[in-house]
């Protein structure tokens, strides 16, 4: 008796197997694609060049609204490429040049004119010039700007650089982050930023020695320093700078960061390119700024680091503030002593101003 095989000889096997995987394969990619024509040929029907017109001009039938929270905005928003174009063209350009031209332009100061060394040795004699509470919130502001303008550039130009060194997952992870610090710490800073320009307010109100600052480029034109009060001109201006454009650019920012309020896409859009334009001209000035407090003028940096400044810098960068405090001022070591014995550190000498 002859038997016959139930199952296929190994040949027909082999290429059912294959052809199960083929349409396993091909299968997904195919569905994939006819969901989204079919969804656009029941959703946008009859696409032609007076409708896209249309659309431009915002006269457009039911078919193209968003109909969710009883929108009136176009599916097709025209203002988009608008945003893009500004953001692309503009924007992004203006970011490298003022960013990029600050860099050169501390370069090429600091090797033709160096640091600004005091005129007369240091006395040993100290004022204080600020206290604990404003170097703190100082602190912390400038910590939470420069972490949100790193992470604003990483938004704004961190693919053309990161991307292609790193490669997607480390890229992914790092516009995440930046994404999220952006978003959570600059609520945060608007608050403090708000607080210290109330704090400082009194010592930053313009009078007619910041015009004959400015005339001596700070003390860079002509001889001698030129006078200036417990703030000098370039003091100022930063100051009113932060307290105009920072704070346009904090409310552009929560314009961004709460888009659940009723704006409107255009506002959004406009509001980033406003948030942009602004951080991007802040974080350059921050360099000079950063610049001069730290390695561009000897002893800047240990008023707002210790609270405490020499007299012979006092004398040089705000001799009028020096007349009206100097018979506060006290012996290192004595300051040293006397902070020491109050066992908290705390400033032991009249507030300035």
């Amino acid at each position: 008796m002859i038997r016959t095989n139930p199952w296929p000889s190994s040949w027909q096997g082999t290429c059912l197997a294959l052809l199960l995987a083929l349409v396993c394969l091909l299968a997904p990619p195919a569905m994939a694609q006819a969901e989204p024509e079919r969804e656009a040929a029941t959703a946008v029907v009859g696409v032609t060049p007076d409708t896209w017109r249309e659309v431009r001009s915002g006269e457009v039938g039911p078919n193209f609204r968003d109909t969710r929270a009883d929108s009136n905005y176009n599916l097709i928003n025209a203002s988009g490429e608008t945003w893009r174009q500004l953001r692309n063209r503009w924007v992004s350009p203006f970011g490298l040049i003022a960013i990029g031209g600050m860099f050169a332009v501390i370069a090429i100061f600091y090797v033709i004119v160096g640091r600004k060394d005091l005129s007369e040795p240091r006395t040993g004699r100290k004022l204080l010039r600020w206290p604990l509470v404003v170097r703190s919130i100082h602190w912390t502001v400038a910590s939470l700007f420069i972490i949100l303008a790193l992470s604003g550039l990483n938004l704004l130009y961190g693919k053309f650089v990161f991307r292609s060194l790193f490669g997607d997952a480390v890229w992914a992870s790092m516009i995440s982050a930046s994404k999220i610090a952006h978003n959570y710490l600059g609520p945060l800073f608007g608050i403090l930023l708000v607080i210290l320009l109330a704090r400082v307010l009194k010592h930053n109100w313009p009078n007619r020695t910041d015009l004959a600052w400015f005339k001596q480029g700070g003390g860079l034109v002509g001889k001698g320093h030129p006078d200036a009060g417990f703030a000098n001109g370039g003091e100022k201006l930063w100051f009113w700078l932060l307290a105009t454009v920072g704070l346009v650019v904090v409310a552009s920012g929560l314009v961004l960061d709460f888009p659940n309020y009723g704006q409107s896409r255009d506002t959004m859009q406009w509001a980033n390119i406003i948030h942009a334009v602004g951080a991007l001209g802040l974080t350059a000035v921050a360099l000079g700024h950063i610049y001069i407090g730290t390695i561009g003028s000897e002893g800047s940096l240990e008023g707002m680091a210790t609270g405490y400044v020499d007299e012979t810098w006092a004398k040089d960068h705000h001799n009028l503030w020096y007349e009206e405090v100097k018979h506060q001022a006290l012996p290192e070591d004595q300051l040293m002593a006397e902070k020491t014995a109050s066992g908290d550190g705390s400033e032991t000498a009249s507030r300035p101003g």
